[in-house]
């Protein structure tokens, strides 16, 4: 009913920057919250950043200053601009959607299937 289609993953060298994109498509009544979390081989999904439907950005320790969260409503897209990327910032991102759906506005979260960032040192 509902789909998360990430892009913009790749593989970039230590300092470089990427842009990942989040498409909410679907029966969707409305979104809340967007994310980004990643996990990398090994470790646990951890938060990289979140944003409210009004803007306001929740953004993990290790990428404050470096990543940027921002959203298109009329597009009901959100974007994580990745600056001086790092090789700990190697993960899989998988966007996360706190959204309702339907004509009756059923809440319900939603994950993407991933895109794969590597950086090399």
């Amino acid at each position: 009913q509902v789909q998360l289609v990430e892009s913009g993953g790749g593989l970039v060298q230590a300092g470089g920057s990427l842009r990942l994109s989040c498409l909410a498509s679907g029966n969707i009544f409305s979104i809340d919250t967007m994310g980004w979390y990643r996990q990398a081989p090994g470790k646990q999904r951890e938060l990289v950043a979140a944003i409210s439907s009004g803007g306001s950005t929740n953004y993990a320790d290790s990428v404050k200053g470096r990543f940027t969260l921002s959203r298109d409503n009329t597009k009901n897209t959100v974007y994580l601009q990745m600056n001086t990327l790092k090789p700990e910032d190697t993960a899989v991102y998988y966007c996360k959607a706190d959204l309702r759906v339907g004509i009756r506005g059923y809440e319900y979260d939603y994950w993407g299937q991933g895109t794969r960032v590597t950086v090399s040192s």
